[in-house]
């Protein structure tokens, strides 16, 4: 199998962190008052199980061409839990009345018929790439 064109270098993806840790970071850190999480885990099992449930949900509705929005999110904070962040995975599917000069990305609009995915693990502290 091919590698994904979309892939980056392990190398790129700790500049990434390291420029989100510098920067946003230390802002939720300084807002919070503790470092928040800034990694998420599933398994590929999860993974696979969730996209195959879109995608037999997408064939469903005639969706020809469905995808997954990711979305930065928070918990509710509560006298025994801090305020982590979390994130969860969103179902899209293309626009209605979608022009030929539309990138793909343009036209996807989220398909709220089919639920998000969320409850990953996390760490806290979070790791470092």
């Amino acid at each position: 199998m091919e590698k994904p064109k979309k892939c980056i270098s392990v190398e790129k993806a700790k500049q990434f962190e390291k420029k989100w840790v510098e920067t946003r970071g230390k802002d939720i850190e300084n807002g919070e008052g503790y470092p928040d999480t800034r990694e998420f885990w599933y398994s590929l099992d999860e993974l696979q199980e969730y996209l195959d449930y879109v995608r037999e949900k997408s064939k469903e509705q005639k969706v020809k061409k469905p995808g997954i929005r990711i979305y930065l999110g928070a918990y509710p904070q509560t006298n025994d839990k801090k305020s982590f962040s979390t994130i969860f995975l969103a179902p899209t599917k293309e626009k209605s009345g979608n022009s030929d000069l539309e990138t793909e990305e343009d036209g996807d609009e989220n398909n709220y018929e089919i639920e998000p995915l969320n409850d990953s693990t996390s760490g806290h502290p979070p790791k470092t790439y």
